[in-house]
């Protein structure tokens, strides 16, 4: 499928074609929706529990050929859906020797190991599904996006909401000049992915798992239930925090109809944390410039118990969702739960509305137009090249509570202006025996 050799399929086509003299249209194979099995792509997939399970029934019309999970349990239910696809702890094994049966990978590991395993498919000029956050570094996010697009393979984030129709006709309205210029987005969730000390208590590795592919990349600890296989999220060395985790979905929106890119400032304000577990609530304020036509805008995020401002617009006894997003215009103010449609505020507003120009085709979704991609179609719409300045900005948030300050992003040369050391924040030192 890589672009730039001669794939498995069209091989395959040329060799029917000179045989046959004969090209039997798609339909007469079996009905206009059935994709041949000479036109479906061999996927393998790393990470095959929980998310990882979904995203592979998700892409099922393809043929799935390898399965990679480190703890056997985890991903057993997958294992035995998907009896006839080989099976792997390692995915560097599984990669290397599936090398030439391969097209495409999907991604859904522990944050920590997003990295490693999709860089790794990517050079050897694989189609990558990774799910969100695109990496748990800054500087893994730059690298795998500069790897995309210099191997010209077709990527797609785990955002899947960027493909439903409310989202799509949220953005739509925001580039529609439906409230004018926005200066200020207030998003918010009230999910808490932090807290937490170290346990002292070394229980023993469970017989399914096996704990150093599990680490990958991190530093070397002891097993303990607390990091896996649920709750890694709120631990610095495995994941994101919440702002890693619900912010790739709800700021995605007003990234994408605002433009954005790279902000020139980061700031966090933040309850206590320590260097093991993320903040249990934090408020982030992003400064990005002008772009074009339109004004320098103010983004924040508000997790765990903090709450953005109560909208003026709001009517009285109306609440804010528990997700979601506020979008100040000049001309008006959107209110838009996570999940749900976005509407005009008061919604007295919304009499007589009328939707704008419809920008984004519907019908198709996440998982679908990145294997319509792979194929040749349209280029997916989350792909890297849109995803990783995202994910940047989302992990700086991160680190701006880290350093306890805020920090001066000079995106264009990845560096943080106003830090001598900041490289620290934005790499970690890798565990021997990994690479990028």
């Amino acid at each position: 499928m890589n672009r730039d050799r001669l794939s498995r399929r069209d091989f395959l086509g040329a060799v029917g074609l000179a045989a046959t003299f004969t090209v039997v249209p798609r339909h007469v194979l079996g009905g206009p929706n059935h994709t041949a099995p000479s036109e479906k792509l061999n996927i393998a997939s790393v990470g095959v529990g929980g998310m990882g399970g979904v995203d592979i029934n998700q892409v099922s019309s393809e043929n799935i050929v390898a399965l990679c999970d480190v703890d056997l349990k985890q991903g057993g239910g997958t294992f035995k859906a998907y009896p006839k696809a080989r099976r792997y702890r390692d995915f560097r094994k599984m990669l290397e020797k599936e090398d030439k049966n391969i097209d495409a990978v999907t991604v859904s590991t522990p944050d920590n190991t997003h990295a490693v395993a999709a860089i790794m498919a990517i050079k050897m000029g694989k189609h990558v599904y990774c799910q969100k956050p695109l990496c748990h570094d800054v500087y893994e996010v730059r690298k795998l996006t500069e790897a995309a697009r210099e191997h010209k393979v077709m990527t797609q984030m785990g955002t899947q909401l960027h493909a439903e129709s409310y989202l799509r006709q949220l953005v739509e309205m925001i580039k529609g000049g439906v409230i004018g210029n926005v200066r200020r987005v207030d998003l918010f969730s009230d999910k808490n992915w932090g807290g937490g000390e170290r346990p002292s208590d070394t229980p023993p590795v469970p017989e399914t798992l096996d704990w150093g592919l599990w680490l990958g990349p991190a530093r070397y600890r002891p097993y303990h239930p607390v990091y896996a296989p649920g709750n890694w999220r709120r631990w610095w060395d495995f994941g994101t925090g919440t702002l890693g985790d619900m912010g790739c979905h709800i700021i995605d929106p007003a990234w994408w109809a605002l433009g954005l890119k790279y902000p020139t400032s980061i700031e966090a304000d933040c309850g206590p944390f320590n260097d093991e577990s993320y903040p249990q609530k934090t408020i982030v304020t992003w400064e990005f410039p002008a772009r074009g036509d339109q004004p320098p805008v103010t983004v924040r995020w508000f997790d765990g118990s903090n709450r953005p401002p109560r909208p003026k617009e709001l009517e009285k006894g109306r609440g804010l969702p528990g997700q979601g997003g506020v979008y100040y215009g000049d001309e008006g103010v959107i209110l838009a739960p996570h999940g749900g449609g976005a509407r005009l505020i008061p919604e007295s507003r919304m009499k007589g509305f009328k939707p704008p120009e419809q920008l984004f085709e519907r019908g198709i979704n996440h998982w679908q137009e990145w294997i319509r991609a792979c194929k040749g179609g349209p280029r997916s719409l989350s792909n890297f090249d849109y995803a990783g300045p995202l994910t940047e900005a989302i992990l700086l948030g991160n680190l701006a509570a880290k350093a306890g300050q805020k920090l001066l992003w000079n995106g264009h040369e990845f560096k943080i202006e106003n830090v001598s050391d900041g490289e620290r924040y934005l790499k970690r030192t890798y565990r021997t025996g990994w690479t990028l």
